[in-house]
């Protein structure tokens, strides 16, 4: 009994500790890294929350945008900044689960560097041909593809991207040979299938909906969970017979690892009621973005079942980074 008695008692200055640190912070301005440039869909989400944020912690929230090296450099500042929580980053679907996947050298580990604070959302892609592609839908383009194998071309905003190995795993599931044409943007992508320079386009709405909409290209699917509210007569590639087809640009918020629980359960507290609030919600749907808030725990899960997920798809298309 005084063993226990004395476990407990030393416990309590510890736990007192904890609880004031999660009520005291944040005591000064909160810093979040994006590792992409401003006025990328990335940015555009972080900006769209951050007033909500830094009014329910009552505190600024800085943006500080840390482009290059396809996200290396922005993670880098936070895997390693002091674990104190005020500084976090924004990472996504591409430097916490596509980069550890495509290498197994990356400078940082994903899992073991970052604590997950929680989800924001995901930005689920769609397939559009140009109009003069003869196929109304996925069915009839896959038969295409099957008929004509390798002469069906489809973008992406570069080797690797989550819009690459979106193809790829179309190709893997419906057994055809696509051809993959990088891009430097989905601005210049969508452009040449608008002039029928290539067939096929893959990336977020945003860029090709007013092509969409004005008959320039024609959508064929999605490739999320469920239909997109902005194209809600496109069926998803699930619809079409491929139920293990699920693709999304996720993007959730991180701390460095050691940042102590009690802040990161409160950030995710505050992040969860910004995520809720209807005119949040509607700005990320207007942004093509699924709203999806989450527990820290659950983000941990999510990340490990993308990177196994990822990892098979990236040996069985034998894609390189080089």
């Amino acid at each position: 009994m005084k063993i226990v008695l004395a476990v407990l008692l030393a416990a309590l200055p510890a736990a007192g500790v904890a609880a004031a640190t999660a009520d005291a912070w944040p005591a000064r301005p909160v810093r979040i890294v994006t590792p992409f440039p401003a006025g990328s869909t990335v940015d555009v989400v972080l900006r769209l929350i951050q007033p909500h944020v830094s009014e329910r912690l009552r505190q600024p929230v800085v943006i500080d945008n840390r482009a290059g090296a396809s996200g290396a450099i922005g993670v880098d500042v936070v895997q390693r900044a002091t674990p104190d929580g005020y500084t976090m980053l924004l990472g996504t679907a591409s430097t916490h689960s596509l980069a550890k996947a495509l290498n197994p050298k990356l400078s940082y580990d994903p899992q073991r560097d970052f604590a997950p604070v929680g989800l924001i959302g995901n930005v689920p892609y769609a397939m559009a041909v140009y109009p003069g592609v003869p196929a109304k839908n996925l069915h009839e383009l896959i038969q295409l593809a099957r008929s004509k194998p390798g002469e069906i071309r489809y973008t992406s905003v570069g080797n690797a991207s989550l819009a690459h190995l979106a193809g790829e795993l179309l190709s893997i599931l419906a057994n055809v040979k696509l051809t993959h044409v990088p891009y430097k943007s989905s601005a210049a992508s969508v452009i040449d299938v608008v002039g029928g320079r290539v067939e096929l386009w893959i990336g977020s709405t945003a860029p090709a909906l007013p092509h969409m909409r004005a008959g320039r290209v024609r959508a064929l699917a999605t490739t999320g969970a469920t239909r997109l509210p902005a194209l809600a007569d496109v069926p998803t590639v699930k619809e079409f017979g491929f139920p293990d087809y699920e693709v999304a640009l996720w993007m959730a918020i991180f701390a460095p690892a050691g940042t102590p629980k009690p802040i990161v359960d409160r950030a995710n507290r505050e992040l969860v009621m910004v995520l809720r609030k209807p005119d949040v919600q509607e700005g990320l749907i207007a942004q093509g973005v699924t709203p999806q808030p989450s527990t820290p725990g659950e983000l941990a899960t999510h990340i490990s079942a993308e990177i196994a997920k990822w990892s098979r798809i990236i040996k069985t298309a034998g894609i390189k980074t080089e």
